[in-house]
């Protein structure tokens, strides 16, 4: 019998989880550990390696050691965040001809969703090793504010991993299911998801097994890695200084740097003071220069205070979007990895004015959120009325002088239906162009294009008489319908909205058959 599982696709460390019985398991990996880092390494033999043995590559193969891919998916390569990452990074991002990102690895173009694919397809093949069984289906989570494209680049990536995906549930909600459910209560509950590479922010009401989300926001750029960064600057900077070196030039001695500051950031949460002890970091024909210095914890709030308190706007807004008081909210879960530092524990102290949740694993509470959403799904939990989630992003259509209409607001509760007239800007005009459009800005050019179609045969009239009703639907798996009616003719054209993740169709079969065929190729070897 196949099982159908929840994964936690994380920037940093990816987790899976089961539901046995009435309750989530976490799903070991092949070395018995309940997380996998999110790496995937290839070797100068042609061999892949993925998560433990993938993260030990690091160091000895930057070039070709990827990290952190989860930030690029469904991305621009020409967006300002992709090109600030970029400058962090010891592998080579590259433009695809569509102006997707793309990673370089000898010489070949990979898309992000085809190295997520990789880690799917491991924590795929430790599920079934635990099993002894097939898997097939999946729910898997995302970061709550993911827009379209990105949902879909992370669905393509379970496509070619050889998972169908049942659900795309948010992070956040996937937290508040595990938490709500196995305490039973009647509360509003605020989430404060801070994991390796995004944040999210997220309030739901939790009443009588309704989970009601009622506004959810956050950044897919800021998180552990920019915390490390920070350290890693530092350390640069202070030896530069020192010894006229800029060590951000070497990526092997970058590479080092990084991981001795990820080490030391972690050692922070539970010390005052860690050592930072990197011999040899620099060579030329005259001396060796080595990196011995101590990092402590006040340090460490100093660099990194601000990227905490650029959290905060972000839970200004859910509460003014959702209209209740900071009062009215009963619990804080804390979750993700870089949750665990104390300085973060403080400042939601200050700012909630009581202690945050402290008895979940933060690293495993989203994949059991995940597992309790496919028993869900499956009609197996009857504990659980009702999953009401919302729009993270506005939807609307493009107008005059190149604006943005909002037709359905975000955080609107979903499944929902709104209507908004519209009207031509040209006399006897007879064809209007519908551009559906994702986003914040007024700007239309500055959100994200989703769709285009043509409303045609209008009836003949001065500008500003016709009325052209727009309508979008969206159901409870968060999939938009669009259409547009004219009200004196009655034509109606619509258009179901498909995200796409930058791969054709065609492109996701072909990686699929190339990905089939090295796996045979791989089986025949351990054969002989």
């Amino acid at each position: 019998m196949s099982r159908v599982i929840g994964i936690d696709l994380g920037t940093t460390y990816s987790c899976m989880a089961f539901m046995e019985g009435e309750k989530p398991k976490v799903i070991p990996n092949l070395d018995g550990l309940s997380t996998t880092p999110s790496v995937v390494s290839f070797t100068s033999t042609g061999e892949e390696l993925i998560g433990t043995l993938a993260l030990r590559q690091s160091i000895t193969n930057p070039e070709n050691t990827l990290y952190a891919i989860k930030r690029l998916m469904g991305k621009k390569y020409s967006s300002e965040k992709v090109q600030k990452a970029k400058k962090n990074l010891p592998y080579k991002l590259t433009e695809a001809d569509n102006g997707d990102v793309r990673v370089e690895v000898d010489s070949k173009l990979i898309s992000p969703q085809e190295i997520s694919s990789k880690i799917l397809g491991y924590l795929k093949s430790c599920a079934e090793s635990y099993f002894g069984d097939e898997v097939k289906e999946v729910v898997i989570t995302v970061p709550a504010h993911f827009n379209d494209h990105q949902r879909q680049a992370t669905k393509d990536a379970a496509k070619i991993a050889g998972l169908e995906v049942l659900r795309v549930i948010n992070e956040p909600t996937a937290a508040i299911l595990a938490y709500g459910l196995e305490n039973k209560k009647n509360a509003t509950i605020a989430v404060y998801d801070i994991g390796g590479g995004t944040f999210d922010i997220t309030l739901m009401e939790i009443n009588e097994g309704i989970f009601n989300v009622l506004a959810t926001d956050g950044d897919s750029f800021l998180g552990g890695e920019d915390f490390d960064n920070r350290i890693v600057e530092w350390i640069i900077n202070d030896f530069n200084e020192e010894n006229g070196v800029d060590l951000s030039l070497d990526k092997l001695a970058l590479q080092r740097i990084k991981e001795a500051a990820e080490k030391s950031k972690r050692e922070l949460s539970y010390t005052m003071e860690s050592e930072i002890n990197l011999p040899f970091i620099f060579s030329d024909k005259n001396s060796s220069k080595h990196i011995k210095k101590n990092l402590t914890r006040s340090k460490l709030e100093n660099l990194t205070k601000n990227l905490i308190e650029k959290t905060f706007p972000y839970i200004d807004d859910v509460f003014m979007e959702s209209k209740i008081e900071i009062q009215d909210v009963d619990e804080v879960i804390l979750v993700g990895g870089q949750a665990r530092m104390p300085l973060v524990k403080k400042m939601i102290i200050d700012y909630f004015r009581f202690d945050p949740v402290e008895n979940i694993n933060p690293d495993e509470i989203v994949a059991a959120g995940a597992a309790l959403q496919s028993a869900i799904l499956e009609g197996t939990m009857k504990d659980i009325v009702l999953l009401l989630d919302v729009t993270p992003l506005s939807l609307g259509i493009e107008t005059e002088n190149e604006s943005f209409t909002k037709i359905i607001d975000k955080n609107t509760t979903i499944p929902t239906k709104e209507t908004m007239p519209f009207t031509t800007v040209e006399d006897n005009q007879r064809r209007v162009r519908v551009h559906v459009l994702q986003g914040e800005s007024e700007k239309a050019t500055d959100n994200i294009s989703l769709a285009v179609f043509d409303l045609l045969g209008i009836g003949a009239a001065p500008a500003g008489v016709p009325q052209i009703d727009v309508t979008f639907e969206i159901d409870a798996d968060g999939l938009v319908k669009v259409s547009a009616k004219d009200m004196s003719t009655g034509r109606l054209q619509s258009i179901k909205v498909k995200s796409s993740s930058g791969l054709t169709e065609n492109k996701i079969n072909e990686i699929i058959k190339r990905t089939q065929k090295t796996n045979s190729q791989v089986e025949d070897d351990d054969k002989t």
